[in-house]
């Protein structure tokens, strides 16, 4: 099995063989081997939803004192709650449902999980091995459903591979490029007997990822960094992912190039740190989306040149030569054609790379970055990130999310939904540390934001855990607030009502002129005319208490911060804050989809200005 691999891996019977085996061989059910396998690889948290086929699993797992099982009000729930846990704690999360419409209500947080690199395990029933494929009651092919979507998954038919799979599937979860594995266990399989020993002998040919990058690709990436008028740090999720934060920060001051970090990447690097230009991409600041296309080097370290970055491919970063590091071989190259490609760990790229630039330094080859920098600090002090405040008084979306951002303790973790709070929460909350910045990236998963906070709160109890929703996002996954109160989980919630579906709005306010097809929430106008403020119908305040929370609406600047203050103090249940925000806000540094990156407009209608720097 390559890195890369997916698929259905039918375990073969085989001899126990190498390894550590424990003295004593218990004599237990397949059942009692999942529980006694999830406790040996450190699963303490797991989030589920019992059903037909896994039930066999849930009679063991009341008797553990080792798994802390959470119950979800829907397997959406469970998934991204699980992706949350991993996020905030680094460690794999685990989710567990039952067969048929609870394995496949997991798809949506799987395939989340897969495009941000996640480590998760998904555990699911499935129907007796003798029924796969009569179309059973509650069947479905879930290895099939997911083959796509998850790292590697495995359909697992007899008591005695339970195992040694699990074993398996949290070692692939959790190394290489991270990602979700799927272990689908047929019912009977949890049903027999069999015997438990620990740990099991892994069996996985042919997975050897690599994480020592080729020295001589190094030494290439810093003599082109030292010699490069306008580099770039292009910095992605796999730094977080590799827990190379600290080695960014080294290189990034040995050579004085700016750090731009994207959506995954926040936190990696301090947003206050004099060498950051920001966030990249569709939504970036415009220092960081001009200092990618006037590059001469881009050092792309554990990112993919996705399309949100990139703007228009062909016109992207027309001047730059390419290094690109990154875990994964098959994202060298997809995109942009790396002239130094590095596949490796980022911790030991970026480590090496430190020592590769020092020896350039002793032998006198230093970069010359201050043309470059004059410019940046130029673009930078022209078109800083900013809003207006709205001309009625009403509450400014940013102003709200940016007030949350600066009043909250020491280490909140953030987690966002998607859409136009999402961008507002990455440009006006500051990201000093690594995992306080959690979101769905790559699959843009409206309703992720509650469930998310969920499993960061449960993972890291000690830290403060703000949830940033919209009012369409929070509408989809606010169920699982009722988790959060019976289960002792107090995550604080900010829902940015604007009555509207934002983003989808904006764009018809850009592109279609202004005809807002099914993206209203609210009722409309009032009865005497005036004019409908955020969604009112359901009321998220009485919503919320109904779920066991604390739940205020906020209107009034004025009101503000003692709103959030108040929020804070309160960690014995879940709250919730109805923020009635003025509609018409805007997220603003925007590339439209499809164009060019230098057709970037700092606001609407509003075109920086930028010079010709080219030939520096």
């Amino acid at each position: 099995m390559t890195e890369q691999a997916t698929g259905a891996h039918h375990p073969q019977p085989r001899a126990r063989t190498g390894g550590q085996p424990s003295a004593t061989v218990e004599h237990v059910t397949g059942a009692q081997s999942l529980i006694r396998s999830l406790e040996e690889v450190g699963a303490d948290t797991v989030f589920g939803l019992p059903g037909g086929c896994i039930l066999p699993a849930y009679d063991p797992l009341m008797d553990s004192t080792r798994v802390r099982h959470i119950l979800v009000r829907h397997e959406q729930g469970a998934g991204h709650a699980a992706t949350g846990y991993a996020q905030a704690t680094g460690k794999v999360g685990v989710c567990m449902v039952t067969s048929g419409p609870g394995a496949t209500n997991l798809v949506t947080p799987i395939a989340d999980a897969a495009m941000d690199s996640v480590p998760m395990v998904a555990i699911t029933g499935q129907v007796a091995s003798s029924a796969i494929g009569t179309d059973a009651f509650q069947e479905a092919d879930i290895c099939g459903i997911t083959m796509p979507i998850t790292k590697h998954n495995f359909l697992v038919t007899r008591a005695e591979d339970i195992a040694h799979t699990i074993a398996e599937a949290f070692h692939i979860a959790s190394t290489g490029r991270p990602g979700p594995v799927l272990v689908d266990i047929a019912k009977d399989a949890l049903q027999a007997r069999t015997t438990f020993s620990w740990p099991p002998t892994m069996d996985l040919p042919g997975y050897r990822p690599v994480t020592k990058p080729h020295a001589k690709q190094i030494r290439e990436a810093a003599k082109l960094i030292t010699q490069a008028k306008r580099p770039v740090l292009y910095v992605g999720g796999g730094v977080l992912k590799a827990g190379a934060t600290a080695e960014l920060k080294v290189l990034a001051e040995l050579t004085g190039a700016p750090v731009t970090t994207t959506l995954m990447a926040l936190g990696a690097f301090p947003d206050s740190h004099p060498l950051h230009v920001g966030m990249p991409g569709m939504h970036g600041s415009v220092t960081a989306v001009t200092a990618l296309q006037k590059a001469d080097l881009i050092v792309a370290l554990g990112a993919r040149f996705d399309d949100r970055v990139t703007g228009k491919l062909d016109s992207f970063a027309p001047y730059a030569k390419i290094v690109h590091a990154d875990i994964d071989p098959a994202e060298i190259g997809k995109n942009r054609t790396a002239d130094v490609p590095i596949v490796g760990d980022a911790r030991e790229v970026l480590a090496d790379l430190v020592q590769a630039v020092q020896a350039e330094h002793t032998e006198g080859n230093t970069g010359d970055y201050s043309a470059w920098w004059k410019d940046l600090s130029r673009w930078r002090e022209t078109y800083p990130l900013g809003y207006d405040l709205p001309d009625d008084g009403s509450l400014s979306p940013q102003q709200v999310i940016q007030r949350i951002g600066q009043l909250a303790p020491e280490g909140t973790i953030f987690a966002a939904g998607v859409g136009q709070h999402q961008m507002w929460a990455a440009h006006f909350i500051d990201y000093e540390q690594p995992a306080t910045w959690l979101n769905s990236g790559g699959a843009g998963t409206m309703g992720y934001a509650v469930p998310a906070a969920m499993g960061a709160k449960a993972g890291a109890p000690e830290r403060t855990v703000w949830a940033i929703d919209g009012d369409g996002c929070f509408q989809m996954t606010n169920q699982e607030l009722t988790t959060c109160a019976l289960n002792n989980i107090p995550i604080k919630v900010a829902v940015i009502n604007n009555g509207a579906l934002g983003m989808v709005r904006q764009w018809q306010t850009l592109f279609y002129n202004q005809r807002y097809s099914n993206t209203v929430l609210h009722s409309g106008p009032d009865a005497d005319g005036t004019p409908a403020r955020g969604t009112r119908v359901p009321d998220f305040v009485k919503l919320s208490e109904a779920m066991g929370c604390y739940s205020i609406r906020c209107e009034d600047p004025a009101d503000l911060d003692k709103v959030i203050e108040e929020a804070n103090s309160i960690n014995d249940r879940p709250v919730v804050i109805d923020f009635i925000v003025h509609e018409d806000a805007m997220v603003w540094p925007m590339v439209a989809a499809g164009t060019s990156n230098d057709e970037v407009q700092a606001a609407r209608g509003v075109r920086p200005d930028f010079g010709d720097n080219e030939d520096d």
